[in-house]
């Protein structure tokens, strides 16, 4: 039996806890601004939007706690390490704004019956401030590979995208009374936030159910290794994400009853090519001969 793996992800897993980190504090240290700017400004819109970004930060702060617990290498407990509970994360993640975006567009239509005046300048200037810190803090978690980091890249976007069509609303309304702006903007934000998430959170419930995952041609795999003229057979084949960045194989591969040490060797090379091509962190092989029975029990 063959085993490969790869450990040349432990920076990239460093960098997705790092990017998080930074986004936490970017968006909770917002929120504080956003309760006192709305108090100032009067503005229920801010204040409500100011829970929502509370609530995002706690999104944040359990996706940096399980970013991190997913960086630990394997034991008794969890073999294959702790990277599933970075898929976990996103799972929880894609939930809670899920249910923010229910919330926004519920106000949303609230405000469109029952139109509402907004202090202009006092929302120009938070929207500002707004754009930048979810921007940055969005452009930071992007840079990660693993789904919890994509879940999280949309948490800020939402934001981001509302913020900017906040400063929008505000300099229309510096010169016309148009209240049902706001609302409208913020349903068409929301409804595209929506598409991608539930477009994310499809793909994350799949890796939890252990399907393959979309980048990965298992029937070319097979292809590759059946090419090797010692190979008459491969079967059992799994392929699975940990968490949607680190990916693992496992497969039997009949070999014919002549082959030779030299042979396997040059097998597990090509297993190894296969497994870089593709990306694949964790290979496992068994070897058999035509005549050996691997049948599963039931």
């Amino acid at each position: 039996m063959a085993h490969d793996h790869h450990h040349h992800h432990s920076h990239m897993d460093e960098t997705n806890e790092k990017n998080i980190r930074v986004a936490f504090f970017l968006n909770f240290g917002f929120a504080l601004i956003e309760i006192v700017g709305g108090y100032f400004t009067n503005s229920i819109a801010i204040m409500a939007d100011a829970l929502h970004d509370l609530g995002d930060s706690i999104t944040l702060a359990i996706s940096w706690r399980l970013e991190k617990l997913a960086q630990k290498e394997g034991d008794r407990k969890f073999s294959y390490g702790y990277k599933r509970f970075s898929l976990l994360s996103a799972l929880i993640g894609a939930i809670i704004l899920l249910a923010g975006i229910v919330f926004v567009l519920f106000e949303s239509i609230n405000r469109i019956l029952e139109p509402q005046t907004s202090n202009a300048r006092g929302m120009l200037v938070l929207a500002v401030l707004g754009i930048a810190a979810n921007g940055i803090a969005a452009l930071r978690a992007g840079k990660g590979k693993n789904l919890n980091s994509r879940m999280i890249y949309w948490h800020l976007m939402e934001d981001a995208m509302g913020w900017a069509a906040v400063l929008f609303v505000s300099i229309v309304l510096l010169f016309w009374d148009i209240k049902i702006l706001d609302p409208i903007l913020s349903i068409m934000v929301s409804a595209f936030i929506l598409f991608n998430v539930v477009k994310n959170l499809k793909q994350t419930i799949k890796l939890f159910l252990q399907g393959v995952p979309a980048e990965i041609d298992s029937a070319k795999i097979e292809e590759i290794i059946l090419s090797d003229e010692k190979v008459i057979d491969v079967h059992h084949v799994h392929i699975w994400s940990l968490d949607g960045e680190h990916h693992v194989l496992t497969m039997h591969i009949v070999l014919r009853l002549e082959t030779k040490k030299e042979d396997i060797r040059r097998i597990k090379q090509r297993v190894k090519n296969v497994s870089e091509q593709f990306d694949l962190s964790h290979t496992t092989i068994e070897f058999e001969y035509q005549e050996s029975d691997c049948s599963m029990s039931k």
